[in-house]
């Protein structure tokens, strides 16, 4: 499922014109970005949780040359399955 059909299924499960669902298709979503930059932790009882993860510099290795690189530190967003989830996929 893309965005599109994403809005077109809450359009359809709310009764409300295409337009209007993605508005507030892109809301949640702008919301919970928001939430993360600003290193807030997004959680949705039963779907799951949202948060930003940081990893540390570290050193690797380029596979072609084989020599050692250097990898920056970063931050990464991060989605955990909750409970409600993992059941309904199972």
């Amino acid at each position: 499922m893309n965005k599109s059909e994403l809005i077109d299924a809450v359009a359809d499960a709310t009764e409300m014109g295409k337009g209007q669902a993605g508005l507030v298709v892109e809301a949640v979503l702008d919301t919970i970005t928001n939430a993360l930059v600003s290193g807030e932790t997004v959680s949705l009882i039963g779907f799951g949780s949202f948060s930003v993860k940081e990893r540390a510099a570290r050193t690797g290795r380029d596979p072609r040359s084989g020599q050692s690189i250097e990898i920056k530190a970063s931050k990464n967003p991060v989605f955990k399955a909750g409970k409600g989830l993992k059941d309904a996929v199972k």
